[in-house]
């Protein structure tokens, strides 16, 4: 049991987290690309993807694990993410920051699901048993380019209005 719940549930609300996280954060991505900011998609990403590394500790394991590193990194990701956007309102280099640290917790996030699909999905797993095989670090490969380009695309678009945080009038 963790948290009341089975070990089964558990694993489900924690992957049901990591999902919910990723599709926010692409849309906040999106976003971003055409200097939009969805205040509602970006905290749904930053909460859940928060919740999605906090759970991962809880899961039974007698030693530290690349996961757990993973999730301690993204962790610290995601609190400069939300001290720039909630705290700094991306003034100034908070901007540029914030912009960066929101797609590093994105590209992490995503990162474990490639991870977890190699491990869980048994045509992925075939392909590269020990995730030391070439279709393995290709994959991860096409992921981390195509996170870095979306990240200095996004830095390069991303420019909401100043103050767009701040406590509007009713």
């Amino acid at each position: 049991m963790i948290l009341g719940m089975s070990v089964a549930t558990f694993t489900t609300f924690h992957v049901v987290l990591s999902l919910v996280g990723i599709l926010a954060g692409l849309v906040v991505v999106y976003g971003m690309l055409g200097s939009k900011q969805f205040d509602t998609w970006t905290a749904i990403f930053l909460a859940t993807t928060v919740l999605t590394s906090v759970t991962g500790f809880f899961f039974p394991r007698d030693k530290i694990l690349p996961s757990h590193i993973v999730g301690v990194i993204s962790l610290v990701v995601l609190v400069i993410a939300i001290f720039a956007l909630y705290a700094r309102r991306l003034d100034g280099s908070w901007r540029w920051i914030y912009v960066v640290s929101a797609v590093a917790s994105l590209y992490l996030n995503v990162f474990v699901l490639v991870v977890q699909s190699f491990l869980k999905l048994e045509p992925l797993k075939a392909l590269a048993p020990t995730q030391s095989e070439p279709p393995f670090v290709v994959v991860q490969a096409i992921v981390l380019l195509l996170f870095i380009g979306l990240g200095l695309w996004a830095l390069r678009s991303f420019h909401p209005q100043a103050n767009a945080l701040a406590p509007r009038a009713s």
